[in-house]
């Protein structure tokens, strides 16, 4: 691809920025040479590479390649049998230690599928037994282990018995000769211990002048009584050298037979640090992988210009290639234009590169086998060249090379000369690529141009969005809206005298003037369905939430109701094993008293208690019956109303008017009984004409379930009075023990049992039964008007 495209869109500051993720030199160098390719198949390799690793970092975090040293010199004296140095050792065991990393790095768990990098990771060899060889024989750039061969390690042993002993026989003379000396300090002269004697007592300290300093007045001496050790350190320390050379001859041997895998693992790191750093770019500006095609299309969705600050960039919308190959872009200066089109170019090189854009995932690039950019003010004093000029320089060899597939970026065609002949130039440069359908983005202020876009086929016209209220632009890209200059507006907006803009305004022709009022009605009506079309877009969304919000609560209340089904369903099923335990244990109860012959009070006793826990079961109903009713007010009854007296459940009138207390009398039956206005509850009484004319009451509770009714209609039902004549005493007994638990289980206050006067004997055998019941509170013959002595007036024990 032509460097000056490269440079005009400023693809080298890309380049730049690439090579600051990369952390190997040689990364960094593969990032400053990389150029868009046009081969297809490696546009998107190089794409899905960096997708690959961009999902790795991810998911594992970033790779460092910090370490990685260029060995390919030492390998080519490796290959040729050369020792290599310290250096060089610890340069190799610095890239296999990075790329055991690597390898640990690239393996994946099980279920994750290999990716397009599987086959670098998979090719590092870490040669971990060499690695080890070169750390343990060699601690640093300076010092080898002394434990790198047992040779070393006993010469290193000697020279330090020797060294101690040298120390020892010098640190004797300086005691014995500290006044003779020049300081009692021991000092190295070519590689000797020597003691700094004056000068006048140089004779003094027996041995051999090795130095003398500037001024004369001090002799360095290597005492006779050391230059035997010193010797003997000497010869040591080229024993020693010589050691350490083949010890590092050894370890380059190791290192010679893994030439091959040395430069690949190199090679495969260096290539790894270059995508990472792609990744790691791509990250930096939230990229996304494009989706190339060979149909010359492009649509890039919200695309950022990468070198913009990202916090204002404005994103911008650009197709071109499939309804049309030409756009023609009209508008203000500043409103964005130029930024349109480098963006277009510079994305495109950017994804041929390899490379991630900033813009919406799913963004369309095409491949292009060139790019070429005439954007900008070129013009040169030195080659006499005008700004017109300048730019014909460069359309010239454009128009001579352009092909189908080339990409075309022009920048204010034909400014710079007489508008007429340079709107005229434009128009036929712009059909001549047409025509070879060379996709093309182009820049202009003509109007000629907005014209020549609206009646071909296949140009499309738009426009950069502009503010007249702010004067400032909105960065925005309009397809299919052919762009104002906005001069006469903005310079009223600026305070332009009004008379100077309507002499300006006559001097527009009338068509001329016509088709900018049509511009401007597009942009109004355009304005106006983006509204509309936000509105919607808001209703859709707002609908969607309560969709949502409405399927959320129709999910709970069904999770509720399964919920309260399922606990009614276990309190139901507890209730009946609880009934059925009771009766169980109770029938065998009685029936063990039975067959041991047990009296009648431990039988009665039992059923006591059997009646005892039924109450409480009624009680807590009646608790939460009451809980759920609307008791009467004092002021809406009137004498005559139906009520329900809610502890005995049932229904009364109402004689009198509640007192101060809130007590009043109900009739229930053939009772009357005193009753708190708490206790009852106003029934809705419908008045309905029987058969026989005669007018009927029917209640119906206005807060009651079915389900309570269908509970309480026994109790309900139950009569406040037995009849008994024409029973003999043991049909009497049973009949009026069964009569008396319903009542009791009703909460009817008292009841009427009816025997009759006859001989006695009926009522003998009631009275002598009613004293065995231990919820009969009290019993008592009638009186005038309950029946006399042929009935028995029962009252129960409430506080059982």
């Amino acid at each position: 691809m032509n460097k000056k495209a490269l440079k005009t869109l400023e693809y080298d500051k890309i380049m730049e920025r690439l090579a600051g993720f990369a952390t190997t030199p040689t990364g960094r160098d593969r990032c400053l040479q990389l150029e868009p390719m046009n081969d297809i198949g490696q546009i998107r390799l190089a794409i899905q590479e960096t997708t690959d690793a961009a999902d790795r970092i991810r998911r594992r975090g970033n790779l460092s390649f910090s370490g990685v040293r260029d060995i390919r010199s030492s390998v080519k004296r490796l290959e040729i049998g050369s020792s290599l140095g310290i250096g060089e050792l610890l340069a190799i065991s610095s890239l296999l230690t990075v790329a055991s990393r690597a390898k640990s790095f690239g393996r994946e768990e099980e279920e994750t599928p290999d990716d397009c990098l599987a086959g670098y990771f998979s090719a590092l060899e870490p040669l971990t037994p060499l690695n080890h060889e070169i750390q343990r024989c060699i601690k640093s750039e300076e010092e080898i282990d002394d434990n790198a061969s047992p040779t070393l390690r006993q010469i290193r042993r000697t020279m330090g018995g020797i060294n101690a002993r040298i120390h020892a026989q010098l640190n004797t003379l300086l005691t014995t000769h500290k006044s003779e000396l020049q300081d009692a300090v021991v000092t190295m002269r070519n590689g000797r211990y020597c003691l700094p004697v004056k000068a006048e007592n140089k004779g003094q300290i027996a041995g051999m002048v090795h130095d003398q300093s500037s001024t004369g007045s001090t002799y360095f001496i290597e005492p006779m009584a050391v230059i035997k050790l010193n010797n003997e350190m000497r010869e040591l320390e080229i024993r020693e050298q010589k050691e350490i050379e083949v010890i590092l001859a050894n370890l380059s041997n190791q290192a010679a037979a893994y030439t091959a895998q040395l430069t690949e693992d190199f090679q495969v790191l260096t290539q790894l640090d270059f995508i990472f750093a792609k990744a790691a770019y791509s990250n930096s500006y939230k990229g996304s992988s494009p989706v190339f095609n060979e149909k010359g299309i492009i649509h890039i969705r919200d695309g950022r210009h990468p070198l913009l600050d990202p916090e204002t960039v404005v994103p911008t919308t650009i197709r071109l290639g499939d309804d049309f190959t030409l756009l023609i872009i009209t508008g203000p200066n500043t409103g964005g234009k130029t930024v349109s089109l480098k963006t277009t170019g510079l994305l495109q090189m950017m994804g041929q590169a390899g490379l991630h854009i900033p813009a919406f995932q799913g963004s369309e690039l095409a491949v292009f086998d060139e790019i070429y950019a005439d954007i900008g003010d070129e013009q040169s004093i030195e080659q006499s060249l005008s700004t017109f000029s300048s730019h014909m320089t460069n359309i010239v060899p454009i128009l001579e090379k352009a092909d189908i597939r080339s990409l075309v970026l022009f920048d204010e065609l034909g400014a710079g000369t007489d508008p007429v002949e340079g709107a005229a130039l434009a128009m036929a440069i712009l059909n001549y690529l047409h025509n070879m359908q060379v996709r093309t983005m182009a820049t202009t202020h003509y109007s000629e141009l907005k014209v020549y876009a609206l009646s071909t086929d296949g140009v499309e016209n738009a426009s950069c969005e502009f503010n007249v209220d702010t004067l400032s632009p909105t960065y925005r890209l309009l397809i299919g809206i052919p762009g104002k200059s906005n001069a006469f507006a903005i310079s009223r907006k600026l305070g332009l005298e009004e008379h100077i803009i309507e002499t300006a305004g006559s001097y527009i022709g009338n068509q001329d003037k016509a088709f900018e009022d049509v511009i401007s009605d597009l942009e109004h009506s355009r304005q106006e369905m983006e509204k509309e079309k936000a509105e919607i877009e808001r209703l859709k969304r707002d609908a969607s939430i309560l969709k949502k919000r409405t399927e959320e609560q129709k999910r709970q209340l069904e999770e509720r109701r399964e919920k309260i089904l399922e606990q009614a369903s276990e309190e139901a099923r507890d209730i009946l094993q609880k009934a059925k335990t009771t009766a169980d244990q109770t029938i065998r109860r009685i029936n063990k008293l039975g067959m041991a012959g047990g009296n009648m009070q431990e039988l009665e006793e039992e059923r006591a208690k059997l009646r005892s826990q039924l109450r409480k079961n009624d009680q807590k109903k009646e608790k939460r019956l009451r809980a759920s009713v609307k008791t009467a007010r004092p002021e809406e009854l009137k004498i005559g109303d139906s009520v329900r007296v809610i502890s005995l459940n049932t229904k009364g009138t109402v004689l009198t008017l509640p007192n101060g207390k809130g007590d009043l009398q109900v009739q229930m039956g053939i009772m009357t009984s005193q009753v708190n206005v708490k206790d009852i509850e106003l029934l809705k009484v419908d008045t309905l004409s029987g058969p026989d004319g005669a007018i009927a009451s029917s209640r119906r509770s206005g807060k009651g379930s079915g389900a309570s009714q269908i509970k309480m209609s026994k109790s309900m039902n139950v009569s406040s009075e037995v009849n008994l004549i024409g029973m003999n005493a043991d049909e009497a007994i049973a009949a009026l023990d069964k009569y008396l638990d319903d009542a009791y289980l009703a909460h009817l206050p008292q009841v009427r049992v009816v025997h009759g006067r006859g001989t006695g004997v009926l009522k003998n055998a009631v009275h002598n039964h009613l004293k065995r019941l231990r919820y009969v509170k009290s019993y008592r013959l009638g009186t005038f008007g309950e029946g006399n002595t042929g009935v028995t007036i029962v009252t129960f024990d409430t506080s059982q």
